[in-house]
C-alpha cells in the first residue's frame, strides 16, 4: 500500500517531537567538529620543532577527555541550565539528568516547558556543544608550545573552561544569556571560541618566558613537517562543515548559507595570504596557505549563518590581510606566539564578530547590519577579548606562585616528547640513518636529540 502524505510526516518527525533530517546533519556535524581536534594536533604537531611534537598532540587528546567529563558532569549545566546571569543553573542538568532523547526542555524565563531547540533530541545538541567546549581550550596550546609541563597545563585548561568558556558560552548561547538577550549575534563561536582562546593565547605569551629566552638562545621556528601541517589544515577544514553548518541547529535554509560562506571564505582567505606572502617574502609558502585559509574559516565562523555569499568573499579577504597583519606585528614586538594563535584565532574571531555588524542580512539569519548592531558587536568582542586577557594572565601567573609551569632547560633541550612524556616521534630510522639493533623493550633507545637530562617528570 503507497504511503500517504500523513504517513510520511510520522516518519519525518518522529513520536518523541524531533525531525529526522535535522538530526542526522548534526549528528553528522558533531562528528565533524570533534575531528577537528585531531586535525589542530596534526596542524599544531607539524608547525612546532620535530623533538616537541608529541608533547603538543597530547595536549589536544587530552582536552577530549578532560573536558568531555567536565561537560557531562556539570559543564552542559553550567552552559545551558537556567541563567543565573554569569552561569546557568549547576543543578538544571547535572550528569545529563533530564537530557534525552526528546527535546531539551528549555530553562529561559516565560518559555519552561519548551523545547530549547526544535526537532533534535537533547542529547545530541548536548553532544554537539560539547564539541566547541573540547576545541576552545585546545587552540590554546599552539601559542605557549614547547614552554609548559603538562600537568600544569592540565590545571590550567580546568580552571580556565570554568572561569572563561563556561561564562561566554551562557552569556551568548545560554538561555536569557544576558549577551544574547542584548542582541549580540555569534553564529557559531567568533566570540565564544575564538575570542576567548585568542586572547587569552596572548595572555599566556605575555605571562610565560619565550622560548629564547627559556633556552638561552635564539631558536629556529622552521615548522618540523609542513605535511602535517597540510593534513592538519585538510581536517580542520572539513570539519568547520559542521562547525559552522551545523550551527544552524538544523538541516535548513541558514545551515546552507553557513556551508557556502565557510568554503568562500577559506578560499579566498587563503589566496590573499599567498599573494601577500609572494609579495612582501619572494616566494608563496605551503605553510602560509595553509594558515592563510584558517584565518579566513576563524573569521567567517561568528557571520557564518548571516551574511550571504558575496559578504564572506568581503570577509575571507579582509581577514588574510589584518590578520597576517597581527601575526607580523606581535613578532615585530617581540612576543612569542608560537603558533600565530592571537592573531589568526583572536583577530580573526574579533574582526568577524565586527564586519557581522555590518554584512547581515535580514534574510539569510533574521539580523541586519546596522549601526546599532555593530555597536553591539563591537562592544562585546571588546569586552570578551579584555575579559578573556586579564583572567588568563591572572590564572597563569598565580599558577607559577604555587607550581612549577615552566620547564627547565635541559628538559627543553632532551626535547619535551621525551623528558615530560618518554617517547620520540621520530627516531633515527626517520633520517635514513645507520640502525642499530632493536630492543625489545617499548621504550625509545636514547639519542642525540636527549642531550639533556631526559628524566624530568611532566
Amino acid at each position: 500500500m503507497a504511503e500517504t502524505v500523513a504517513d510520511v510526516d510520522d516518519i519525518i518527525v518522529g513520536a518523541g517531537g524531533f525531525d529526522s533530517g535535522h538530526t542526522a546533519w548534526i549528528l553528522m556535524s558533531c562528528a565533524l567538529v570533534n575531528f577537528m581536534t585531531p586535525g589542530l594536533a596534526f596542524f599544531y604537531g607539524g608547525l612546532v620543532r620535530r623533538n616537541h611534537v608529541l608533547s603538543i598532540i597530547i595536549q589536544n587528546y587530552v582536552c577530549m577527555g578532560i573536558i568531555t567529563l567536565i561537560w557531562v558532569v556539570w559543564g552542559f549545566s553550567l552552559c545551558f541550565g537556567a541563567s543565573g546571569w554569569f552561569y546557568g543553573d549547576p543543578g538544571d542538568f547535572v550528569m545529563l539528568n533530564r537530557v534525552s532523547g526528546a527535546p531539551l526542555p528549555s530553562e529561559a524565563r516565560g518559555k519552561m516547558g519548551e523545547a530549547y531547540v526544535d526537532g533534535i533530541p537533547g542529547l545530541v545538541f548536548c553532544a554537539y556543544q560539547g564539541m566547541f567546549a573540547v576545541i576552545t581550550p585546545a587552540l590554546m596550546t599552539g601559542a605557549f608550545a614547547e614552554r609548559i609541563k603538562f600537568g600544569p597545563f592540565i590545571v590550567f585548561v580546568v580552571l580556565w573552561v570554568h572561569l572563561v568558556y563556561f561564562p561566554w558560552c551562557h552569556a551568548v548561547w545560554g538561555p536569557n544569556g544576558w549577551l544574547g538577550t542584548w542582541g549580540v549575534c555569534d553564529f557559531a563561536g567568533g566570540l565564544v571560541v575564538h575570542v576567548t582562546a585568542g586572547f587569552s593565547a596572548l595572555a599566556t605569551v605575555m605571562a610565560l618566558p619565550s622560548r629564547e629566552k627559556l633556552e638561552g638562545a635564539p631558536v629556529d621556528t622552521t615548522p618540523h613537517n609542513v605535511p602535517y601541517v597540510a593534513l592538519g589544515t585538510a581536517l580542520l577544514w572539513f570539519g568547520w562543515f559542521g562547525f559552522n553548518g551545523g550551527s544552524a541547529l538544523g538541516a535548513n535554509e541558514q545551515a546552507a548559507y553557513a556551508l557556502i560562506n565557510t568554503e568562500i571564505s577559506a578560499s579566498v582567505a587563503l589566496l590573499v595570504w599567498m599573494l601577500i606572502e609572494w609579495k612582501l617574502e619572494g616566494k608563496p609558502s605551503l605553510v602560509g596557505v595553509c594558515v592563510g585559509a584558517i584565518a579566513g574559516l576563524a573569521t567567517i565562523t561568528p557571520a557564518a549563518g548571516f551574511v550571504k555569499p558575496w559578504a564572506a568573499v568581503v570577509i575571507g579577504t579582509s581577514s588574510a590581510i589584518f590578520c597576517y597583519a597581527c601575526v607580523a606585528a606581535l613578532t615585530k614586538m617581540g612576543y612569542d606566539d608560537a603558533l600565530d594563535v592571537w592573531g589568526v584565532h583572536g583577530m580573526g574571531g574579533f574582526l568577524g564578530t565586527c564586519l557581522l555588524g555590518v554584512l547581515a542580512e535580514h534574510d539569510v539569519g533574521g539580523q541586519s547590519g546596522d549601526i546599532n548592531l555593530f555597536g553591539k558587536q563591537l562592544a562585546a568582542a571588546a569586552l570578551c577579548a579584555v575579559y578573556s586577557f586579564v583572567v588568563a594572565f591572572a590564572l597563569i601567573k598565580g599558577m607559577m606562585l604555587v607550581m612549577d609551569v615552566v620547564p627547565d632547560v635541559e628538559m627543553v633541550r632532551s626535547g619535551l616528547d621525551y623528558s615530560m612524556h618518554g617517547m620520540l616521534a621520530h627516531n633515527a630510522d626517520d633520517d635514513g640513518a645507520p640502525t642499530k639493533k632493536k630492543s625489545q623493550s617499548r621504550a625509545p633507545e636514547k639519542t642525540e636529540e636527549m642531550d639533556g637530562s631526559g628524566a624530568g617528570l611532566p
